[in-house]
């Protein structure tokens, strides 16, 4: 509803940058629940299409180094990129093997347990992503189209 409420609100350059992040939002995160809930039973099937999912971000990636190989925010960005793809991938492999409660079990049922490393590692990707967006942000400032 967000979505749509910026779309239809569109009165300025920066409402058009909010509803431009609103559609790319409902775009990209739109298939989440069918995966989710179309393999809720097989948990490991579910979290290699979650990594799939997540994986398909490599092509642009590499068109980026492409395009802008002479230019140091390129490869600052896609360092923090495939940082924040390992914290995910790494939370994601920890959560789905269910580390570490799988070697001690009882051990982390209120502390440690596999799906709060996976939060912390979430956050720690979510802050690298956060990190490449600022970086984008004053190379767009700086470069322009």
């Amino acid at each position: 509803m967000l979505c749509l409420l910026a779309s239809s609100t569109c009165l300025s350059y920066i409402i058009l940058r909010i509803d431009y992040a609103g559609l790319a939002a409902l775009i990209s995160t739109s298939f989440y629940p069918h995966v989710y809930y179309s393999f809720i039973c097989s948990q490991w099937l579910r979290a290699s299409l979650f990594f799939g999912m997540g994986i398909s971000g490599v092509a642009p990636i590499i068109h980026k180094l492409i395009l802008y190989r002479n230019q140091k925010e390129a490869l600052q960005t896609t360092c923090y990129e495939v940082l924040m793809g390992v914290f995910y991938g790494l939370g994601a492999l920890v959560y789905a093997a269910r580390i570490p409660e799988r070697w001690r079990p009882g051990k982390f049922d209120i502390a440690g347990h596999s799906h709060q490393l996976f939060h912390v590692l979430v956050v720690a990707g979510a802050y690298t992503h956060y990190c490449a967006g600022l970086v984008y942000l004053q190379w767009r400032d700086l470069q322009g189209c």
